[in-house]
């Protein structure tokens, strides 16, 4: 199918972008269009203007410092993927572009449009969370920040004004030493995922510090799991056993809420989300270091 008419603006600065964004009916901004093309091919989005960001000076860069890797707008993810510095400041974020689509997919599509468009099971959202960090945003007022906690509001919904611009994102940068895993079961490789698990584990003095379940796939954000990390929280890593890993997985079962499709049953998600808890601990301890 082909897509509805639309006006095209090849933007060369940001409050240009944001002019044009401001002034239509309804337009999307576009960089990879990796998920807004086929989209309007669909006529699933019908935008009466589209946004083009990638003529933007300075919007490509990545940059990785002691606080966290900043992603601008339209850096490709493989451009991340393959970055030496990202690899060794937060190895998470590169295993988990991996399973982004495939080689083409992310040859074009951008870590900053995978954010945006949202979509609970894909992988990047659910790294954000687990990590944490914050999104840039500029409009018609200005530049603020979005927190990771507050970005994401309900499927395919996150909380940028419909006037703003995301410019950059940074991810923080994992507790040193720690230890992470990521797991997601798919139908195919390059498939979005059916359910997904991101895990981090940080242990200090022989005790577990921190630790962050993330479950994507399973609602319609994705959801930081409490119970079940506070269930290791403060414990003596020489404790942490198969019967304390597999009650994590158990109350991630519990508390998850996820809803069936034609992938999955609500059921099946819960049942392997908690499998996929309680493997990803165990790789992330056998991973951390004190």
């Amino acid at each position: 199918m082909k897509p509805a008419t639309f006006t095209y603006h090849s933007c060369r600065t940001v409050e240009e972008a944001v002019g044009h964004l401001g002034a239509a009916a309804d337009a999307k901004v576009i960089c990879g269009g990796q998920s807004l093309v086929p989209m309007m091919n669909l006529r699933l989005a019908n935008p009466t203007d589209l946004v083009d960001l990638n003529r933007i000076p300075g919007l490509d860069a990545v940059d990785v410092g002691p606080a966290g890797i900043t992603v601008g707008a339209t850096a490709r993810q493989h451009t991340v993927e393959i970055s030496p510095a990202v690899g060794a400041a937060a190895p998470m974020l590169v295993a988990a572009l991996g399973h982004v689509g495939h080689p083409q997919i992310r040859n074009r599509g951008t870590v900053v449009g995978s954010l945006c468009h949202a979509d609970p099971a894909a992988e990047m959202p659910a790294v954000f969370a687990t990590l944490g960090g914050s999104v840039t945003a500029q409009g018609p007022g200005g530049t603020r920040t979005i927190g990771a906690a507050d970005f994401f509001d309900s499927y395919l919904t996150t909380s940028l004004a419909a006037d703003e611009i995301a410019t950059a994102v940074t991810f923080d940068s994992p507790p040193p030493g720690s230890g992470w895993s990521f797991e997601e079961v798919t139908r195919r490789h390059g498939d979005f995922a059916i359910v997904g698990v991101v895990t981090l584990v940080a242990v200090t003095g022989g005790s577990v510090a921190q630790a962050r379940i993330t479950v994507f796939g399973g609602g319609g954000t994705p959801q930081r799991m409490a119970a079940a990390e506070q269930l290791l929280v403060g414990t003596a890593r020489a404790d942490v056993d198969e019967e304390l890993l597999r009650s994590a997985g158990a109350a991630v079962s519990s508390d998850l809420t996820p809803t069936g499709d034609i992938h999955g049953s609500a059921a099946y998600r819960r049942h392997v989300a908690g499998v996929l808890v309680t493997r990803g601990l165990r790789t992330a301890l056998d991973r951390a270091r004190d």
